[in-house]
């Protein structure tokens, strides 16, 4: 088995993809990613054909009624990414689009990022045949940072609990390209190994993500409509305050 030289891992990996090489794979980079293949082995999960994955987008349709227009799901087309015109995601480079979807219908819709009041559309699609998948959740807490390198077990689990971290990071505007690109190597790496997608945390919902490489993997079957009515935010100090001293 390869094992991983340090459980930072992921982090020397990732910085090296940013601000070193990024279109050829150093020897480094190799290694690192044939560890994460080989033991990926053990995450290898297979979903069944017909398993319901859940997937949302901001926005509504419009259906005509006697009166007035009245507000309706997106149609089937809608609700799957359109083919060669993909933004950036954590998994996917722009142009090449996979589809996100979510285990659980909640899950779908707090991953869009809604405003109370807003109207998303909420697709259940069905899965076609049967997939595997890298389950990247990993239950461990994150290592502390230590003196001298642990165990080749702890080695490997503090590099998946990186990996999961690095995925479910929510994306956000201010980020730059770079930032997406060592999730988005991972990804391509699963896919040229002939997985079907991957599943990792998710940070806002309950439920965890699915992402598949292949959009016709999962077929829309339903899809309703539903307002955001009550969101919940929840915080914890992460340093110590200041305080400034007024004169006396």
């Amino acid at each position: 088995m390869i094992e991983f030289k340090s459980y930072l891992g992921f982090w020397n990996f990732a910085e090296s993809i940013r601000r070193e090489w990024r279109f050829t794979r150093s020897a480094e980079q190799q290694e690192f990613l044939s560890a994460v293949l080989d033991s990926s082995h053990s995450r290898r999960k297979q979903i069944a054909a017909g398993t319901s994955v859940w997937r949302a987008q901001v926005g509504n349709d419009w259906r005509s009624g006697d009166d007035e227009d009245n507000a309706c799901p997106f149609p089937p087309e809608r609700m799957k990414p359109l083919a060669y015109q993909a933004s950036e995601g954590r998994a996917n480079p722009k142009g090449i689009p996979y589809l996100y979807t979510a285990t659980h219908h909640e899950t779908a819709i707090a991953e869009v990022r809604p405003w109370v009041g807003a109207l998303v559309s909420v697709a259940e699609l069905r899965v076609q045949r049967e997939l595997t998948i890298v389950n990247c959740i990993s239950p461990y807490p994150r290592l502390r940072v230590r003196a001298t390198e642990p165990s080749a077990p702890e080695r490997e689990r503090a590099v998946w609990k990186d990996i999961d971290s690095a995925f479910s990071r929510p994306v956000t505007p201010h980020e730059h390209i770079a930032d997406y690109v060592p999730t988005q190597v991972l990804a391509e790496c699963f896919r040229s190994e002939g997985l079907d997608g991957i599943r990792y945390k998710s940070s806002v919902g309950d439920g965890s993500n699915l992402v598949f490489f292949d959009l016709n993997v999962a077929e829309v079957v339903t899809c309703g409509l539903f307002q955001v009515n009550w969101m919940k935010l929840t915080s914890i100090e992460a340093s110590n305050p200041y305080v400034i001293q007024t004169a006396s």
